[in-house]
C-alpha cells in the first residue's frame, strides 16, 4: 500500500472491513513522512517503532475477534508540547531537549491511542507556543505544503503542514491566541478550537494557563467531529477542565444549518481583513444564508487585553529560565517574554476585568445568533523570513499580526471551527465559524455545510 486512505474515517473503515491491516496503514504514513518531511520539517520526532508495534497489536486483536476501538488504524501526530512517553517534551525550546523523557502520554494522546489510533510522532512549533509562523530558530522552519517558500503559520505550524501534506489525517495542537486557527487557515485544513475547559490539557506544556486550549486539525469536518468526540471527557488533573457531560458532535452534522441564525461579524473584522479574507467571509456568509451583519463592541480593547495577559502569564512562567539561560531562548520571543514578566499587576487585573465585560458583549450577540462568521487570518500565508505585510494601506509586522482576527475570540474562550476556502484557486485562507460556549456542534455544522456546498475543502494531495 503506497499511501493512506484520504481521511481518518476512511482509515478506520478500511481497517474495520479488512481492506487494510493496521500495519499497512502505519507503514504508509511512515513512508509519506520519510519522503516529505525533509522538505517540510513538520516533524521533530518520528515514533515509528511505537506506531508499528501498536499496529501489530491491533492486527492480532482483530484476528482474535477482540475489540480494537473506533479509531483503530488511524495515524496521528501531536504538537511537541504534548507529553509522549519516551521523548522529552520540547515545546519548541532548545533547552528542553536536555529534559528527561516523559514517563507517560498526555491525556489526549492516551485517549486516541486507547481507541486504536497510531501515534507517528511529534510536530514542530514556534518556541514555547509564542508565535504565528513556526520559524523556529532551534528546530528549523516548517514549510507550507501549498508553497514551500511560505510559512505554515503557528504556533502549530507542524500540525497544519502534516495534515495539509497528507502525512497524517489527524494532528493535535494547542491554541492560545490562534495557534490552531492560523495554521488551519494558511495551510488550508480544517481546525477546531473547542470551548475553554472542554478538553483536558493534562500532560501538555502550558503557555498561558487562562487562555490555552487543545484541539484537532483534520482534512474534513466529519473527521474533525469524529476526533473531537473521541477526545472529550473530564480529567481532574486540569483545574480548568469542565465536568459538563460529553456532548457528541459527529451525529449532528447532517442537520447542516437548517434553522440556525447566522451573521457575519463586521467592523473590526472587516477593517483588518485583506481582500482574500474579506472574500472568504462574504462567500461563506452567502453560502450559509447569513444576510445580517453583526457588530461586536470592544474588539480592539479585547485584543490589547489579550496581549497583556499573554505577555504577563507567559513571561512570569519563564522568568527564572530567562535569568539563568537567556541565550538558550528563542531569539524571536525571549525579549517579549522578558518584557511580559515586567507587566504591572494592575494592568493584568484590568485586562482580566475587561475580559469579563467583553464576554458579555459576545453573549449578547448569541441571544440573536447561533453562529458568527469572521476571517481567520488577515491575509494568506507570507514568505519565510518575511517581516512585514501590507494591509489596507498599513505596514504591519507578520509575527504578532497573523493573530489579528483570532486573538479577540480566544480571549473569551468561544468554540471556533475553521473551514479553508480558496480565493481564485490560489493560496487558501480560512473562515472562523464561532459559536456560543459549549456549542461546538453548531460551528461544526456550519463548517460541514460549507464543505457540502463545495466552498470549503482541504485539497489534500492524493499521491
Amino acid at each position: 500500500m503506497s499511501r493512506l486512505p484520504f481521511t481518518a474515517r476512511d482509515c478506520a473503515a478500511a481497517f474495520a472491513s479488512g481492506d487494510c491491516t493496521a500495519l499497512e496503514l502505519a507503514e504508509a504514513a511512515l513512508l509519506r513522512i520519510q519522503v516529505a518531511n525533509p522538505t517540510l520539517n513538520a516533524y521533530t520526532a518520528v515514533t515509528a517503532e511505537r506506531a508499528l508495534a501498536q499496529a501489530a497489536r491491533l492486527d492480532a486483536a482483530r484476528r482474535l475477534g477482540r475489540p480494537t476501538g473506533p479509531l483503530a488504524g488511524v495515524p496521528f501526530a501531536v504538537k511537541n508540547l504534548f507529553d509522549v512517553a519516551g521523548l522529552p517534551t520540547l515545546a519548541g525550546h532548545k533547552a528542553f531537549a536536555e529534559r528527561s523523557p516523559a514517563t507517560g502520554d498526555a491525556v489526549l494522546v492516551e485517549r486516541l491511542s486507547a481507541q486504536g489510533a497510531l501515534l507517528t510522532g511529534t510536530l514542530n512549533m514556534d518556541a514555547l507556543a509564542y508565535g504565528f509562523t513556526t520559524e523556529n530558530t532551534h528546530f528549523g522552519a516548517t514549510r507550507n505544503p501549498r508553497d514551500p517558500a511560505r510559512t505554515a503559520g503557528g504556533s502549530s505550524g507542524g500540525s497544519g503542514a502534516a495534515v495539509a501534506a497528507g502525512l497524517v489525517p489527524v494532528a493535535l495542537a494547542s491554541d492560545t491566541n490562534g495557534s490552531i486557527r492560523v495554521p488551519s487557515s494558511l495551510c488550508g485544513v480544517f481546525g477546531l478550537k473547542p470551548t475553554y475547559g472542554r478538553l483536558p490539557r493534562s500532560g501538555t506544556f502550558p503557555f498561558v494557563d487562562s487562555l490555552d486550549h487543545l484541539g484537532p486539525l483534520t482534512a474534513n469536518t466529519e473527521d474533525l467531529a469524529f476526533v473531537y468526540d473521541a477526545l472529550q471527557g473530564h480529567h481532574a488533573a486540569d483545574h480548568a477542565c469542565s465536568q459538563r457531560r460529553i456532548e457528541p458532535a459527529s451525529g449532528e452534522l447532517d442537520k447542516a444549518c437548517e434553522g440556525l441564525r447566522i451573521a457575519r461579524l463586521s467592523g473590526y473584522f472587516d477593517e483588518w481583513a485583506g481582500p482574500a479574507a474579506r472574500w472568504a467571509a462574504e462567500a461563506a456568509a452567502r453560502a450559509l444564508g447569513a444576510d445580517d451583519l453583526a457588530h461586536l463592541s470592544g474588539v480592539p480593547e479585547a485584543r490589547a487585553a489579550a496581549f497583556i495577559i499573554t505577555a504577563s502569564e507567559g513571561g512570569s512562567r519563564h522568568l527564572q529560565g530567562l535569568r539563568e539561560r537567556y541565550a538558550d531562548f528563542e531569539p524571536l520571543s525571549r525579549d517579549r517574554l522578558l518584557a511580559g514578566s515586567l507587566v504591572p499587576a494592575h494592568w493584568y487585573q484590568r485586562a482580566q476585568k475587561l475580559r469579563g465585560w467583553f464576554l458579555q458583549q459576545a453573549l449578547a450577540l448569541f441571544d440573536r445568533y447561533d453562529v458568527l462568521i469572521a476571517p481567520a487570518t488577515p491575509v494568506t500565508t507570507t514568505l519565510l523570513g518575511q517581516e512585514q505585510f501590507e494591509l489596507n494601506g498599513e505596514t504591519l509586522p507578520v509575527r504578532p499580526n497573523m493573530g489579528l482576527l483570532t486573538q479577540p475570540i480566544s480571549f473569551i474562550g468561544l468554540p471556533v471551527a475553521v473551514a479553508p476556502l480558496w480565493p481564485d484557486g490560489g493560496l487558501p485562507i480560512g473562515v472562523q465559524l464561532i459559536a456560543p460556549p459549549w456549542r461546538e456542534d453548531l460551528c461544526l455544522r456550519a463548517a460541514w455545510t460549507l464543505e457540502r456546498a463545495g466552498l470549503a475543502s482541504a485539497r489534500i494531495p492524493s499521491g
